[in-house]
């Protein structure tokens, strides 16, 4: 009988914790997972990060909830990975223990000012000029007289 109550009084601690049944909706199609846990600060652009080590393994416990608008552009279905900023990054990988709102890092002045999007796989991606020759060569028939 305990387990049970256990589970509900976590579901509801589920609802509660994202808003209400629609909030909770949202956020799973939004990440395709649903945690609540401790929030531990929130970036320039909006996301909130959290964290849980008592009911999530070492890997799991640290997550982003991503902001539905970011630079002007409506990111709500939209999630990348790269909309984390480099303050953040170190954190929610582990590689800190303290979050950057109790021991923010030194500036650095190669990081970007004002975050980009990661264009890869788009028509706005990079793309080198090519600068050698080519090795293989297509062949042209010749032209019949």
């Amino acid at each position: 009988m305990a387990g049970y109550v256990r589970i509900v009084r976590r579901a509801l601690g589920q609802l509660g914790g994202h808003g209400g049944v629609k909030g909770f909706l949202v956020q799973f199609f939004r990440a395709n997972d649903v945690k609540t846990g401790a929030l531990i600060g929130v970036d320039k652009y909006g996301n909130k990060y959290f964290e849980d080590s008592k009911n999530y393994f070492f890997g799991r416990h640290r997550w982003v909830i991503y902001t539905t608008e970011m630079n002007g552009k409506d990111t709500m279905w939209e999630v990348d990975g790269s909309m984390v900023p480099a303050e953040w990054h170190r954190w929610l990988h582990c590689m800190t223990d303290d979050p950057p709102t109790t021991h923010p890092p030194e500036p650095k002045k190669f990081l970007a000012q004002v975050h980009q999007f990661n264009v890869s796989g788009s028509s706005q991606q990079y793309v080198p000029f090519p600068t050698t020759t080519k090795k293989i060569h297509e062949w042209v028939p010749s032209k019949a007289q």
